[in-house]
Formats: structure tokens, C-alpha cells, sequence
């Protein structure tokens, strides 16, 4: 086999369907489009969500909710922050015990404290 006698598979690339070009070819006159309605116009079709005139779905829910400008992103510990540590286990005990420094994390003020007993400290970003 060479690059020069690839082939696609049999079958695998088809000719596209021509409409509208005659009845020999299965597809003319309505070209697919059946007769008569919105749908087999050209340019006729609805916007989304649009119902045929019924008062739309997103318009019939009340508006709910907003996006807080005041919230905080939260941080998050990932493996590979893990795998720096170099621990056969990692766990609450261990993670305890050892001095970890964490950048950008909240953390509850029992957590806080057990942190800093263990020698750890927690820099919390501005």
C-alpha cells in the first residue's frame, strides 16, 4: 500500500442530491418542499422559537434570576496540585498535618485554624 493508491471506501463518497432539476431525478418540481405553506417558500421559514403566532414559551416563564457582579470566583484544589505534594495517600489527616500554603482559597475559620496549627497559611487574594 502507498500514499498514491489510497482510495475512500466504496460507497463512502456520495454525490450530492440536486433538486429541482426535472422529474427524471426524483427531486423536481417541489424539490422535497411538498406544495404550499411557509416551509416551501424560498426564504420561508420561522425564527427559533417562534410558535405559529401562540404566545412563545420564553415568553409565557417569568424572567428569573440575574448575574451577581460581586461573585467570587472560588478555587480549587486539582491532582496536580496534589502530585506536587508527593504523598503516597492524600487525606483531611494528612493534609492536616503537613504545612500547606493555599493562594486565592476560602476557607471556613475551623479550617483556617487548622491550617495554621499545622504551620500552613492561607493568603487570600484581594
Amino acid at each position: 500500500m502507498q500514499l498514491n493508491t489510497l482510495k475512500p471506501a466504496e460507497g463512502s463518497k456520495k454525490n450530492r442530491r440536486r433538486v429541482g432539476r426535472g422529474i427524471g431525478s426524483g427531486l423536481g418540481k417541489t424539490a422535497g418542499r411538498g406544495h404550499k405553506g411557509q416551509k416551501s417558500r424560498s426564504g420561508g421559514f420561522h425564527k427559533v422559537g417562534f410558535e405559529g403566532g401562540q404566545m412563545p414559551m420564553y415568553r409565557r416563564l417569568p424572567k428569573r434570576g440575574f448575574v451577581s457582579l460581586t461573585r467570587r470566583h472560588v478555587g480549587q484544589i486539582t491532582l496536580n496540585d496534589l502530585a506536587k505534594i508527593n504523598l503516597p495517600e492524600v487525606d483531611l489527616l494528612v493534609l492536616l498535618k503537613i504545612a500547606v500554603t493555599l493562594k486565592g482559597i476560602t476557607a471556613t475559620a475551623g479550617a483556617k485554624a487548622a491550617i495554621e496549627a499545622a504551620g500552613g497559611k492561607l493568603v487570600e487574594l484581594a
